[in-house]
């Protein structure tokens, strides 16, 4: 089952929601925050990145970032920018981006299933992440960036949610990368103990985007049970702020890599250990090579763009973890020819999302800063919930999820 609970939602005023709404704290820079939050005093990024109001010198992890963050959000509240609902509610969110909608249940998720795996997980997370998390958590005594979830689609849910669109929704605006966001409010108690026992029958959901913020939500719980000698299992603090997509709304992006050097060969030499495991062709008008399916990769080297197709026998079909592009050419190109063992520490690989477009691998290689990119077709949706199912990890850096959630929407209060 899904434990799904509504929750008294901090919220902006209605009129402010464009301008307090803004990306999760982990797809910006400090300076590229500094930058988008100039001259916008609402800006939700004050709460989430607010190093930006600090001297620029100080470690974002330093402690008086965490604390400037609380006094932030004790000022939006205090000034009347968010304010709480009086009864717990469940929110609908529905984002549009181009041709693609997809519209999710904004819940509080339970730690317990997270932590008895009925909320599945396919990635490692990484020390230094989790703690960023947990003190910010901490010293905002809140959940400011939803985690992203999703589960398999169910005919039953979607009616009911296609129902509560077709009243008012309570915002709708169009954000300046052309995404439009959409909430709506549910707060018939009827209604949201339908939807409770909708997703009780749901057998599982599984961590689309958020890892880090879920295990940190997790040892914050744990920590505060630890110090709490009447402890229920009912506060606040037991649930993580979340947005629940059905799968079959969901789309991942490539996420492509970009190498620094060809590990002293030449070219030449390159290109012939690269044809012992893939069928390599030049691409003869030169455009950029967008793969059409799994197992195809472009690569641009030396101002040439080449399809790279895995030649049968090269990996294995039947594991669903070696199976995924980003193993495959991790461990018969990567790997073995260029010397890249540990993308996750490797300074010589640098990722990026399938929204910045081939024409930015394209750029990055010309820089001279790298030596060749590669494009990849997306993981698919199946593929990540079947490792989650297998309780196996994927390889760092195999999902690019868009739209991102905005933060700043809706704001889980700690008590």
């Amino acid at each position: 089952m899904a434990k799904v609970r509504p929750f008294r939602g901090l919220r902006p005023q209605k009129e402010l929601a464009d301008k307090v709404a803004a990306p999760p704290y982990d797809v910006l820079s400090s300076d590229e925050a500094r930058e988008m939050a100039k001259g916008n005093p609402y800006s939700f990024l004050h709460v989430n990145k607010p190093e930006i109001d600090l001297d620029p010198k100080i470690d974002p992890y330093d402690k008086r970032v965490y604390q400037k963050g609380a006094d932030n959000l004790h000022k939006f509240i205090n000034q009347g920018i968010m304010m709480q609902d009086e009864a717990p509610r469940f929110y609908i969110y529905k984002q549009v981006m181009g041709n693609h909608r997809q519209v999710g249940l904004m819940a509080c998720a339970s730690v317990d299933e997270y932590e008895k795996d009925l909320i599945k997980k396919h990635e490692l997370t990484r020390q230094d992440k989790e703690d960023d998390r947990v003190n910010h958590m901490d010293y905002l005594n809140a959940q400011v960036g939803p985690v992203f979830l999703t589960y398999r689609a169910v005919p039953e849910i979607d009616r009911m949610v296609e129902t509560i669109m077709k009243a008012g929704p309570e915002y709708d605006f169009i954000s300046p990368d052309g995404v439009r966001h959409i909430l709506w409010v549910i707060e018939n108690e009827k209604t949201i103990a339908a939807f409770q026992e909708a997703f009780g029958k749901v057998p599982a959901l599984y961590v689309a985007d958020g890892h880090h913020r879920s295990a940190a939500a997790t040892r914050v719980k744990q920590r505060r049970q630890a110090g709490n000698a009447h402890h229920t299992g009912e506060e606040e603090y037991n649930y993580f702020l979340s947005v629940i997509f059905p799968h079959n709304q969901m789309q991942i992006l490539d996420y492509n890599r970009v190498v620094k050097d060809l590990n002293g060969l030449s070219p030449d030499a390159f290109l012939k250990k690269i044809s012992e495991k893939f069928t390599l062709t030049r691409m003869e008008d030169n455009q950029p090579y967008k793969p059409l399916r799994a197992h195809e990769f472009g690569m641009y080297l030396k101002g040439h763009w080449y399809q790279l197709i895995a030649k049968p026998g090269s990996f294995d079909e039947k594991d669903p973890v070696k199976r995924l592009d980003v193993s495959l050419l991790q461990e018969n190109l990567l790997s073995p020819i260029l010397g890249i063992l540990d993308p996750r520490k490797d300074k010589r690989i640098d990722f990026i999302g399938g929204i910045r477009g081939l024409k930015e691998l394209e750029k990055r290689v010309k820089s001279g800063d790298w030596a060749a990119a590669f494009a990849f077709y997306p993981t698919s949706i199946e593929d990540l919930m079947a490792i989650a199912d297998a309780g196996k990890i994927m390889p760092p850096k195999s999902t690019w999820f868009e739209p991102k959630l905005k933060s700043g929407l809706v704001v889980h209060l700690l008590d």
